[in-house]
């Protein structure tokens, strides 16, 4: 198939540091390219992949200091996408909404993964006004407060089984906390489980502009006033292995919808076993009592930690080499692909590229 992939600018693909939903969209990429599809991938310049890339910035939106408004430069990518996209025969968006109005005419070819939360207000009318195009959960907790739109499934995150190495005896006696620093992801509650818990604490985080008052009125003060907790900062992808790797479990004290939670599989995959609260998504990613602990408190996570670090990190591996790796995340897009009504055969795709009317057959 001729597929391409649309990826958000802020981040480069795959992302020098934070960002998820570049790191997947990389993921699935070269997963594509691997099993034998013509891959397109629309992202940064300073995008690395195997796939063919069309360059939509010179690099990455959020390490250019000299960008202020990400839109101007999405409108441009959406540009280059509306030239080109009479050449694909898939078209996988994960930029959000704005493309929704422009690909009207060819949404039946489309499909659009909504990587973020979907409860706020303001999303509401946006979705009541376009229920036809076609979008992919990453859980089914993230569509309960969607109005009916044309959901094509729900496709959980996958990782390469090779990126993040299988470490059985953990070097270091500590609990990690990986992601960002902001309100709902509770670094707060992080520090207090490993204090209750008698553990040492370390937090590999980065802080937004939007987060600097959070970090700086409350967690960068817990974080002086506790003497186990050490903040690590931002790591990049060759340190992320180690650093769960290394942990006796992660933390994963959210207080909000999550969509999916990466760093939870990405735990899986090191053999690092989570200690997660039940929201959002959790205890469809989380095995309790195999890959982790779902737990409803902070007391409860703390009572929890040893029972979790006596958890076979084996077995914890295992639930992710089963469940999480990108190959069947590939495997369950490709079904979604030559589902769409307006996917076409290699027929058709050759009267298109000569210009002469199209065939909508459906692949079979």
């Amino acid at each position: 198939m001729k597929i391409a992939q649309i990826a958000p600018l802020a981040e480069r693909v795959p992302p020098k540091l934070y960002g998820g939903t570049e790191r997947i969209v990389s993921y699935l990429t070269e997963e594509l390219v691997a099993q034998g599809h013509d891959v397109t991938l629309f992202a940064s310049g300073d995008s690395v992949t195997n796939a063919k890339l069309v360059r939509c910035s010179d690099v990455a939106l959020r390490l250019n200091p000299a960008v202020k408004d990400h839109l101007p430069h999405h409108v441009v990518l959406l540009e280059e996408i509306r030239r080109r996209a009479h050449e694909f025969d898939v078209l996988h968006f994960h930029i959000d909404l704005l493309h929704f109005p422009l690909i009207r005419e060819f949404a039946d070819r489309t499909v659009t993964t909504l990587h973020g939360r979907l409860d706020l207000p303001d999303l509401h009318p946006f979705y009541q006004t376009f229920p036809d195009i076609p979008v992919v959960s990453i859980s089914n907790d993230q569509r309960r407060p969607m109005p009916p739109v044309n959901w094509r499934g729900t496709v959980y995150h996958g990782l390469p089984d090779d990126v993040l190495s299988f470490t059985e005896k953990p070097e270091g006696h500590y609990l990690a906390f990986l992601g960002r620093i902001s309100p709902e992801k509770r670094p707060d509650r992080a520090i207090e489980i490993a204090s209750r818990a008698g553990m040492p604490l370390k937090i590999a985080a980065k802080v937004d502009n939007a987060d600097k008052a959070y970090w700086e009125t409350v967690i960068e003060p817990m974080v002086k006033s506790y003497p186990n907790v050490e903040f690590v900062g931002e790591i990049n992808e060759h340190q992320k292995a180690s650093f769960l790797g290394n942990a006796g479990a992660l933390l994963f004290p959210i207080d909000w919808p999550e969509p999916f939670g990466l760093v939870m599989i990405e735990a899986m995959a090191c053999g690092t076993p989570v200690i997660a609260f039940r929201c959002g998504s959790v205890p469809e990613v989380i095995d309790n009592g195999q890959s982790g602990i779902l737990v409803d408190s902070i007391i409860e996570a703390s009572e929890n930690v040893e029972w979790a670090l006596r958890l076979d990190r084996r077995k914890v591996r295992a639930t992710f080499e089963r469940r999480f790796t990108a190959e069947r995340m590939a495997s369950d897009y490709l079904d979604i692909y030559r589902q769409l009504p307006g996917t076409r055969t290699r027929a058709a795709r050759l009267r298109r590229s000569s210009g002469h009317a199209v065939d909508l057959q459906v692949v079979a």
